[in-house]
């Protein structure tokens, strides 16, 4: 009888992981548990309130094949229409954040880099430390727009010196492959113009640009993308057509780029509840925009009534959210006030954004209450700030 022992019981099998992961930073937004779903204001990450189109919902209870695989063409086909371009030039994703991934992964080589434009969604930079890609900031100016000349020179500052066989000479290269920007921008809501993105696209890199709330602001490059061999736009479903949790995104990029990532992404990523939950809000524009121009329109006042509070002072905003300057009052003391009367809202640890809050726009009846409450803790400051001066 062989009495040797099989087993390894020196193998340490975290001595296998990548060592440049050891202190990764995971990604947390911060969920509720979904029971608690029902007894919560959320407005921490930029949701729809209206929740989806009824022939969405309509179409998920319907279903019948959740059992079978389900194709893709039919959704890239009516996201074609809709864009305005070839279908060839669209590929989807689960999610936008997918997308992001899936653009680094066919374009970066190790220790290549993409640009970002900080403070922005924080996925580009984590995906590229995930795919072992650098990363070059350049930082919003004090108004939160984007610093284009110095984007322009950090894409002319990274060169990598490469060797061009055919004709023997010393060539330069950007290894500077991947411009992120985002309109309108995230965590602010500004837009980066056309000129600024014209402008960019004469680079000789990839612009990448975010249009994750594009329909809040009624404008897109998303049709320039046929005529234009490096830009590629990234577009989702869970904002304005309110199916985040379905995770539906999609890109409009050149034929070429669009067919690479179609012959490196998994081929089910996209499961059949988002990509019927999609067809069907695609199927029922009148009924979502109406639901957006309500946001647009619920953003104005609700803006107007934040700077007439006193201590939060609101920038413009072209998404479904306002990013609002604590005066006088700690940032994250007013999240944690109103999230002990149960309504949510964003604040931040970075130095650049921790005097600010982030609020998604919510129902007309949501927004009274949240109005309601700030209202109150800027009675109680008052009284405490006289009583103080006393």
């Amino acid at each position: 009888m062989n009495t040797s022992n099989t087993s390894n019981e020196t193998f340490d099998p975290a001595q296998l992981l990548r060592a440049d992961l050891n202190d990764f930073p995971p990604y947390s937004m911060g969920h509720v548990p979904l029971a608690d779903l029902d007894h919560l204001i959320k407005m921490d990450l930029n949701e729809n309130p209206f929740g989806p189109s009824p022939k969405a919902t309509a179409a998920l209870a319907a279903m019948r094949h959740y059992h079978h695989y389900v194709g893709q063409d039919e959704l890239r086909e009516d996201l074609a229409r809709y864009v305005g371009v070839d279908v060839a030039h669209v590929v989807v994703s689960n999610g936008a954040d997918e997308m992001i991934d899936l653009v680094q992964r066919i374009f970066l080589n190790p220790g290549e880099a993409i640009l970002d434009c900080p403070p922005s969604f924080e996925m580009y930079g984590f995906f590229a430390r995930l795919n072992g890609a650098r990363i070059v900031q350049a930082p919003r100016r004090d108004d939160f727009g984007l610093d284009v000349d110095a984007i322009e020179r950090m894409a002319r500052d990274w060169r990598l010196e490469t060797r061009d066989a055919s004709r023997n000479l010393e060539s330069p290269i950007s290894n500077l492959k991947l411009i992120f920007i985002t309109s309108p921008s995230n965590p602010d809501g500004g837009i980066a113009t056309r000129e600024q993105i014209e402008r960019l696209l004469k680079l000789p890199a990839m612009i990448v640009l975010d249009e994750a709330y594009a329909e809040f602001a009624g404008e897109s490059l998303a049709s320039r993308v046929p005529t234009q061999q490096n830009l590629i736009v990234l577009r989702t479903f869970s904002k304005w057509a309110g199916l985040a949790s379905l995770r539906v995104g999609y890109c409009i990029a050149p034929k070429p780029i669009a067919a690479k990532i179609l012959q490196c992404k998994a081929p089910e990523n996209v499961n059949a509840a988002g990509i019927v939950a999609a067809r069907a809000s695609l199927d029922d524009l009148d009924y979502l925009m109406a639901n957006v121009r309500r946001i647009v329109a619920e953003r104005e006042r609700l803006s107007v009534a934040l700077a007439q509070l006193g201590f939060l002072q609101p920038l413009p905003s072209r998404a479904n959210f306002l990013l609002c300057r604590a005066v006088g009052r700690a940032a994250p003391e007013i999240r944690d006030v109103l999230a002990a009367r149960g309504i949510l809202i964003r604040a931040f640890a970075s130095p650049r954004l921790r005097d600010y809050v982030r609020i998604a726009i919510g129902t007309p009846e949501e927004n009274a209450v949240l109005l309601d409450a700030l209202r109150q803790i800027g009675a109680v400051h008052h009284s405490f700030a006289g009583a103080s001066a006393r």
